[in-house]
């Protein structure tokens, strides 16, 4: 097939990319390539897929690879509503990945105008395309965030999601809101993944499992919100990009009930692990205790996230099963043998 995956140069998008070049999909990446963290990160994984720098850089150009000739990637933002238009018809898609957004629930608090413009703006301008270009499956990122203060834990895809407690989750809800009103006006099938805590190699530095190394690497403290009473559902992004492609490749409506056009799945580990516990990990195979600076809770934060991921295993057989030990010991081998390196830490 091929298939658009907006955010290719983020942490998911990069992999969910490197999987589909590996199952013989043609793919085209697109990328705003912004600020938000270190855009060195995001140019060093549209290297690992062919890209260079020089050319990734200039905007609506499309670069082809020097290392897959099925991938090819141009930067460019969804909420241009003359040149998105002009790629869908060059490209032909068949199906559209978009993970492309304005991440950080707490970076919402300080610049919510980034929130809508690309969570919003930017995802009506994929639907209109998808519409206007017959697009036969969307898949999109949502977020665990639209649970908000939900106590009821697993949290199923069930439940009520009316609370969000930050801008970025209430424009996540949005989009949900938005794909259901597209699917069932237009007739293409739209599935939303709620991700949870990913974490691995090439992960964003605003994540936990970057900080943490990161600080404890140069001797710093570490802030460990709510003194440490959190829990997350930290998925490894291997077991994340498996369970994306599946659904790429097989739509549910071809897969179950052609019928089916919506569909909302959670997508994560299937288990809660305490902050603390996840802390001791990076210690243990560091072999450094931490320096801890106890803090009270964030705002927009929740204390608990798990995810009830029982459909996403009944309809596409999906096991995460990466234990916390070695996705984090993954991580810290990247680390230093790629990041530190490159950022002379």
């Amino acid at each position: 097939m091929k298939i658009l995956v907006t955010g290719a140069a983020g942490f998911i998008g990069f992999y969910v990319s490197k999987k589909l070049l590996d199952h013989g999909h043609s793919v085209v990446g697109l990328d705003n390539i912004n600020d938000y963290y270190d855009v060195g990160l995001k140019f060093g994984r549209l290297t690992e897929l062919g890209i260079e720098r020089n050319k990734a850089e200039i905007f609506n150009v499309i670069s082809r690879s020097n290392s897959n000739p099925n991938f090819s990637f141009i930067r460019l933002s969804l909420e241009d509503r003359e040149n998105l238009p002009l790629l869908f018809k060059e490209e032909g898609f068949e199906v559209v990945c978009n993970l492309a957004a304005q991440a950080g629930v707490r970076y919402s608090l300080e610049n919510p105008e980034a929130y809508v413009d690309s969570n919003i703006v930017g995802f009506l301008n994929i639907l209109e395309n998808c519409r206007n270009f017959n697009i036969k499956h969307l898949v999109y990122a949502s977020s665990s965030s639209v649970y908000g203060l939900n106590s009821k834990v697993p949290f199923e895809t069930t439940d009520s999601v009316d609370n969000p407690i930050s801008l970025y989750a209430a424009s996540k809800k949005s989009n949900e809101l938005m794909a259901h009103t597209y699917s069932h006006l237009y007739g293409f099938a739209s599935t939303g993944l709620r991700f949870f805590t990913v974490y691995g190699p090439w992960g964003r530095p605003d994540m936990a499992m970057f900080l943490f190394t990161d600080a404890i690497l140069k001797g710093q403290p570490i802030k460990v919100f709510n003194h440490g009473n959190l829990e997350r559902d930290f998925t490894y992004i291997e077991d994340i990009t498996e369970g994306v492609v599946r659904i790429i490749e097989l739509p549910v409506n071809e897969r179950k009930d052609p019928n089916t056009l919506y569909k909302i799945y959670n997508i994560g580990n299937n288990n809660s692990v305490k902050l603390m516990d996840f802390i001791k990990a990076i210690e243990e195979t560091l072999s450094i205790e931490a320096k801890k600076e106890m803090l009270p809770m964030q705002a927009g934060d929740v204390t608990r996230t798990w995810a009830n991921v029982d459909a996403l295993i009944k309809d596409y057989n999906y096991q995460p099963n990466t234990p916390i030990k070695k996705g984090v010991e993954e991580f810290i081998s990247w680390y230093k043998s790629y990041y530190s390196i490159e950022h002379g830490n």
